[in-house]
C-alpha cells in the first residue's frame, strides 16, 4: 500500500500533540461556551437588538458542537463515564437551539423558490431576492388551467401554497422558540452549564493522555470520513439533475427520503474530520482553513437544507381539504428542492475529487 502523502499544512501531519493541547482546546471551547451563556443572558431582553440572542445561541451550538465531537473523537483519552454523560447533553444543547433558525431559513428558502418558479419579481419582506447565478429550472410553477394570474405576481396556487407554508412553518418556529428557552431556563441546561464551567479549568484526561499522539485518533476520523464517502453513489451524482432525484417522491410515507440518510451520515463525519484538526492544531484550534473541506461542507449544509425543505413541502401537500392548484404549485415546489439536492450532490462530488487529489 502506498503510504498516504500528508500535506504540510494539515496538522496531522505537524508535530506531535499530546493530551495538554487536547486539555487546551477543551478548555479554550468551555470558555467561548460560558462566554455565550453570558451574551445570551444579557441581550435576552432584546434591548441589543434582535440579533443579539441570534448571534449568542449560535455560538453556544458552535462550541457545544465542538466538544461533544471532541469527546467522541478523542473518547479513549478522556475519563468514560463523564465523556459519555456530557455527549449526549451538548448534542441537546446544540439541536434545541438550532430549531428555531432551521424552521426560519426554510422558511425563507421556500418562499424564495415560489418567488423564482413563479417568475415573479415582487419578493415578500421577509425574503430576500434570488441571486443572479441560480439558473432557473425547466419546470415553473406556471398557472394551472384553471387559475389566472398578473405578470410579475404569484399565481393563485403559488400564493396559497406560499400561506400554507407560511403558516405551518412559523408555527412550528414558534414552538421551537418557546422550547430553546424552556431549555435554557431548566435544571438540565444548568447542570450542563455547570459541567462545562469545570470543564474551562480542569479536563478529566486518563493517566496515559499525557504522552499519547493525538494524530492517529484524528486520522482515524479521516478515514472514517473517507469510508463513508466511498460508500456514496458519486458517479450517479455526476449527473446534477438525474432522474434519481424523484424516485419515492410521491410514496405516503412522511420519514426522511431513503436517499439521503447517508449524506447526512457524511456531513456528520465531515465535521467530526473538521474538529479533529482544530484539535490537534492548539488550543484555540488554529488549523489552516482547507478550502477544499470547507466547499465539500458547503455543499452537504445546502444539500440537508434542500431535503429538509423537499420534506416540508411534501408535508404542507398532504394537509386534508387544499386546493388542487395549491397542491400543484407544493408538487413542483417539492421536485425542484429534490433537484436542489441533486445538486448539492454533484457540488460535494467536485469538491471532494479536487481533495482527493490534492492528497495522493
Amino acid at each position: 500500500m502506498a503510504q498516504r502523502h500528508l500535506d504540510p499544512t494539515d496538522p496531522l501531519a505537524g508535530p506531535s500533540p499530546t493530551g495538554d493541547t487536547l486539555a487546551g482546546y477543551l478548555r479554550a471551547q468551555a470558555t467561548e461556551f460560558l462566554r455565550a451563556l453570558r451574551l445570551h443572558r444579557e441581550t435576552g431582553s432584546g434591548a441589543s437588538g434582535a440579533e443579539g440572542p441570534v448571534e449568542a445561541a449560535r455560538a453556544l451550538r458552535r462550541s457545544a458542537r465542538r466538544i461533544s465531537a471532541t469527546l467522541h473523537t478523542f473518547q479513549s483519552l478522556l475519563d468514560t463515564d463523564w465523556s459519555e454523560g456530557m455527549r449526549p447533553e451538548l448534542a441537546w444543547v446544540s439541536g434545541t437551539l438550532a430549531m428555531e433558525h432551521a424552521y426560519t431559513a426554510r422558511l425563507e428558502r421556500l418562499l424564495t423558490a415560489l418567488h423564482r418558479l413563479s417568475g415573479s419579481t415582487a419578493f415578500p419582506a421577509q425574503t430576500a431576492p434570488v441571486p443572479k447565478t441560480a439558473a432557473p429550472r425547466d419546470a415553473g410553477l406556471r398557472t394551472p388551467p384553471a387559475s389566472t394570474t398578473e405578470r410579475g405576481n404569484l399565481t393563485v396556487g403559488a400564493a396559497k401554497a406560499g400561506a400554507l407554508l407560511d403558516r405551518q412553518l412559523t408555527l412550528a418556529r414558534t414552538r421551537a422558540h418557546s422550547t430553546a428557552l424552556q431549555a435554557l431556563g431548566s435544571s438540565r441546561f444548568h447542570a450542563i452549564a455547570d459541567k462545562v464551567a469545570v470543564l474551562a479549568s480542569e479536563v478529566p484526561l486518563t493517566p496515559a493522555a499525557a504522552t499519547a499522539d493525538l494524530r492517529p485518533l484524528a486520522a482515524a476520523a479521516k478515514d472514517r470520513l473517507t469510508d463513508a464517502v466511498t460508500a456514496l453513489p458519486l458517479v450517479t451524482a455526476g449527473h446534477p439533475y438525474n432522474a434519481a432525484a424523484l424516485i419515492h417522491g410521491l410514496s405516503p410515507d412522511t420519514v426522511p427520503h431513503p436517499q439521503d440518510a447517508p449524506w447526512h451520515q457524511v456531513r456528520l463525519l465531515l465535521r467530526l474530520h473538521r474538529y479533529a484538526r482544530e484539535a490537534v492544531s492548539g488550543p484555540k484550534g488554529n488549523a489552516v482553513v482547507d478550502l477544499r473541506l470547507l466547499s465539500a461542507g458547503q455543499a452537504l449544509n445546502r444539500h440537508r437544507d434542500a431535503s429538509e425543505a423537499a420534506a416540508a413541502a411534501a408535508q404542507a401537500a398532504r394537509t386534508p381539504r387544499i386546493a388542487p392548484a395549491t397542491a400543484y404549485a407544493l408538487g413542483v415546489l417539492h421536485a425542484d428542492q429534490r433537484h436542489e439536492v441533486e445538486a448539492a450532490r454533484f457540488a460535494f462530488q467536485q469538491a471532494w475529487q479536487k481533495e482527493a487529489v490534492s492528497t495522493r
